[in-house]
């Protein structure tokens, strides 16, 4: 759990209780250390959040204390509305409902002022031609690379030459005018990067594989910055 997550969920069992919360309480359905929760609760005073209470005793947050509204500028909510639409017309169907919730959340708490900027907004992105993905189901497949799961595939490359492998996939793109799977191909032991509408055949597996999915992510990232870095002629 981030920080920032954490600190949010304190409030919120603080918020909850009747009586004086223990560090230990907090620590166990944060599932973190008591230590942690300390070190928490002392950056919560130090912003002001009206905590009271000591270690060994409990911790009381003062009623009528709430979080302070989300306050965005002009810019961050046109931000949130191009966003939003690009996924709309460019995502799978699950992610593109979601951005709509997501402009609806956000049209229900900025001021008044700024609602325009989501419902009629001054910002925006063509749609796009619709997409093969090769019969995928990209919603299942983007939870495959969240759980770090492997896939086995049938694949045609751009040379028409079949293959059948099975990979770890890691990240899904979404370019302008395909989808890809960027994953770790056992069969290679290197790399690879999939297009959807070139699978002729998908099969979801439950096994893990050995690394973490934002583990395999980082190094990609790594292994890309590498290939992309220019290096200067020897003097």
């Amino acid at each position: 759990m981030r920080r920032a997550d954490r600190l949010f969920e304190i409030i919120q069992v603080l918020r909850r209780a009747s009586r004086p919360v223990t560090a230990d309480r907090i620590a166990a359905e944060l599932e973190t250390s008591k230590r942690t929760v300390y070190r928490d609760i002392d950056a919560l005073v130090a912003q002001r959040v009206p905590i009271r209470g000591e270690a060994g005793i409990g911790y009381v947050l003062d009623r009528g204390f709430d979080l302070p509204p989300l306050m965005l500028t002009v810019d961050e909510v046109e931000a949130v509305a191009l966003g939003a639409q690009w996924v709309v017309a460019n995502a799978d169907v699950a992610l593109a409902r979601a951005a709509h919730g997501v402009l609806a959340k956000v049209a229900a708490i900025v001021p008044e002022d700024l609602r325009p900027l989501i419902d009629d907004p001054a910002v925006g992105t063509p749609p796009v031609r619709d997409r093969d993905d090769g019969h995928v189901d990209v919603a299942r497949l983007r939870k495959w690379c969240r759980e770090g799961r492997k896939l086995a595939i049938g694949y045609v490359d751009e040379t028409g030459a079949a293959s059948a492998r099975v990979i770890r996939p890691f990240m899904i793109g979404y370019v302008a005018t395909v989808r890809i799977i960027m994953a770790w191909c056992e069969l290679r032991q290197d790399f690879r990067i999939f297009r959807t509408d070139r699978l002729t055949a998908v099969e979801f597996l439950d096994q893990r594989y050995p690394e973490r999915s934002v583990a395999l992510r980082r190094r990609w990232l790594a292994t890309m910055r590498d290939r992309h870095t220019v290096v200067p002629p020897a003097g």
